[in-house]
């Protein structure tokens, strides 16, 4: 029985790895589940898999949580404070890092310090400071299973190969609802349109993420720290379908790929049960359905976020942390109708331009520079 907790149990991936323990009851049990403000369905979720602990980061949100679990044996905290130390208590084994953005990082330093096992969902905590977790995992133990589609499909593509060194990795992307699409179509786009993803169901930051391509930008980054890679060895091709999640080629010119359905529930059930594959009843890849997979260049003029990734991969230092923080206040921004879609991508590249770089930062130095980007990021859209 593997003991999980669940850190951002409310959002699109924290509801899916619940489905996934539900269906596994002998397998999994959840020890911790945590929400930021959805507490009616955090509520829903402690009745129904009565786990140790559960922490709802909005202390407005806390005494409703409280009140309703306090006919039961769980334990209730709220605030900030709390997750990082629930991240640290001993009750459970596994930690699906999903809290969306820059508030999953101190909790899972937190549990990488105290040598859990990460199947890590949260792609932002490697980008902001991805040389400090690698040094944490490598003092305490802590192992780290992609979460992340794409990064499954490297991790999975690996096993077994972990002599036979890596030529390069091919991280496929879907386009998003706007490929094939030039700014003079993005200029008026609106949210509603942008957060129609044609293959998968997800978040609305993420999904945002997708449309920009920043998301894969961000999958660059991440795959840079997970599989100790240059940034030349990383290459992003677009592949509509979703069906190849992503590629590894070897030095002998062998590619190895993994494919499915885009369905998040196998890249979370393959985390969880690694390095088992348990059975499920998910919707099976039909090869003789397959009319066609077709394979593109991104648009790296247009969708500029995937050249401004690509620029704070190779540069590293603080950069991938000031773009991501400046990210995430312009998808907020955009998502609020406050800003244009292509809005979203000069604030990201100003940013990157003015907050200043710092090539070798400390953990101290990624918060500041965090802080320092939101706040030029937020001047900008008036917030």
């Amino acid at each position: 029985m593997k003991r999980i907790g669940v850190f951002g149990s409310t959002g699109s991936i924290g509801t899916q790895a619940l489905e996934v323990i539900r269906a596994n009851p002998e397998l999994f049990s959840v020890e911790v589940l945590t929400a930021h403000s959805q507490d009616e369905l955090l509520i829903k979720q402690a009745l129904e898999f009565d786990p140790n602990v559960v922490v709802v980061s909005d202390e407005t949100k806390y005494e409703a949580v409280k009140k309703a679990l306090s006919g039961t044996s769980i334990k209730v905290f709220g605030g900030e404070a709390a997750l990082e130390e629930a991240a640290a208590m001993d009750t459970y084994d596994i930690m699906l890092a999903a809290i969306v953005g820059y508030a999953g990082l101190k909790p899972t330093l937190q549990a990488i310090e105290h040598g859990k096992v990460i199947a890590l969902a949260n792609k932002e905590t490697l980008v902001v400071a991805g040389d400090i977790m690698v040094q944490k995992a490598r003092a305490s133990g802590a192992a780290m299973i992609p979460v992340d589609s794409e990064h499954s499909a490297i991790f999975q593509c690996l096993v077994g190969e972990m002599r036979n060194p890596i030529d390069k990795i091919i991280l496929t992307a879907s386009g998003g609802p706007f490929r094939g699409k030039k700014p003079n179509f993005l200029v008026n786009v609106k949210k509603d349109h942008a957060l129609q993803h044609p293959n998968w169901t997800m978040g609305a930051k993420i999904t945002i993420d997708s449309a920009t391509l920043m998301n894969k930008g961000l999958e660059m980054i991440e795959a840079k720290w997970l599989f100790g890679l240059r940034a030349d060895q990383i290459e992003v091709v677009i592949h509509p379908q979703s069906i190849i999640h992503s590629m590894v080629q070897f030095q002998d010119g062998s590619i190895k790929a993994q494919m499915g359905l885009p369905d998040m529930k196998l890249p979370i059930q393959y985390a969880l049960s690694f390095p088992q594959r348990i059975p499920n009843n998910f919707t099976r890849f039909d090869f003789k359905k397959a009319n066609t997979l077709q394979f593109e260049e991104p648009d790296l003029r247009t969708f500029r976020n995937l050249a401004l990734a690509t620029e704070a991969l190779h540069k590293g230092g603080n950069l991938p942390c000031i773009m991501n923080a400046a990210n995430e206040i312009a998808v907020w921004a955009f998502l609020h109708n406050r800003i244009g879609f292509l809005d979203m991508m000069a604030i990201v590249e100003k940013a990157m331009e003015k907050v200043t770089f710092i090539e070798k930062p400390t953990l101290e130095d990624y918060f500041e520079s965090d802080a320092v980007a939101r706040e030029f990021a937020a001047e900008m859209v008036k917030l």
